[in-house]
C-alpha cells in the first residue's frame, strides 16, 4: 500500500496485479510504503477501513482518493497459478507443482479450498464497506496507459515501470466445465471486471441490505 499524502491518494495494493513494480516507480514519491507484513502491504479494503482510513483522514483529510489494479480473473488465477510453481515453493504445502491449472481452479471453487488454490477474492478484497469506505477509482492490469496517465496527472510526475516478480508463462488449460463453474460461483469478480472503465471510473455493487 501506497500512500501520498499531499495528493490526498492511497493505493492498495491487490496481490498478483503488478503493485510490486508500481512500489518500486512510486516510492520515491510516496510519503508512506507499506513493504511488510504482507497482511498490511495488501491490506484489503475493510482492514484500510479499520486500521489506516481512521488516521490518514485525520492528519490528511476525508476526501482521499483510494485506488487500485484489477485483472481479469482468469489471468488473475493463472498468475497465482504460476507463481506458486516456483522453485522455492516446491514440496510445501501451497506449491502447484503437482496440479494442473484446472485442477487449481477446481479446488478454488470448492468450499473449503485446498491450500494451494486458497488466494482470496478480487471482488472480496476491494468490497465496499457500510460506511460508505471503497475505491474511487480501479484500473485494469491489461490498461497499465490509463493507470499511468491518472498517476503522471495527480502527482505531477513522469513514470515508468519495470516488471517485476514475473512468472514462466507456460500454457493454461481451463476446461469450459470448469470455468463455468468458476464464473457461476465467483460472478462479482467478473462483474467488477467488467464494469471498470478506462479513466478508472467503476460501478460497485450495492451492499446488501442487512435482514430484519
Amino acid at each position: 500500500m501506497l500512500v501520498f499524502s499531499k495528493h490526498k491518494l492511497v493505493f492498495l495494493s491487490v496481490p498478483k496485479t503488478g503493485t510490486t513494480a508500481w512500489q518500486a516507480a512510486l516510492g520515491p514519491h510516496a510519503s508512506m510504503v507499506i513493504n511488510d507484513p504482507p497482511e498490511l502491504k495488501h491490506a484489503p479494503v475493510f482492514r484500510y477501513n479499520r486500521f489506516f482510513r481512521p488516521a490518514l483522514e485525520k492528519f490528511i483529510g476525508e476526501d482521499l482518493h483510494v485506488i487500485a489494479v484489477i485483472r481479469e480473473p482468469i489471468d488473475w488465477l493463472g498468475s497465482w497459478y504460476r507463481y506458486r510453481q516456483r522453485p522455492f515453493l516446491k514440496g510445501r504445502p501451497t506449491g502447484t507443482h503437482d496440479v494442473s491449472f484446472d485442477t487449481f481452479v477446481q479446488g478454488y471453487v470448492q468450499g473449503k479450498q485446498p491450500q494451494p488454490a486458497n488466494v482470496g477474492s478480487q471482488s472480496k478484497f476491494l468490497e465496499p464497506q457500510k460506511n460508505g469506505t471503497a475505491a474511487t477509482h480501479l484500473f485494469r492490469y491489461d490498461d497499465q496507459h490509463s493507470l499511468t496517465n491518472y498517476l503522471e496527472s495527480r502527482l505531477g510526475v513522469s513514470l515508468s515501470t519495470t516488471r517485476m516478480n514475473a512468472s514462466p508463462k507456460d500454457p493454461l488449460i481451463l476446461l469450459p466445465a470448469t470455468e463455468a463453474v468458476l464464473r457461476r460461483k465467483y460472478a462479482p469478480d467478473f462483474r467488477l471486471y467488467d464494469s471498470v472503465e478506462a479513466n478508472g471510473t467503476y460501478r460497485p455493487e450495492p451492499i446488501p441490505s442487512p435482514i430484519n
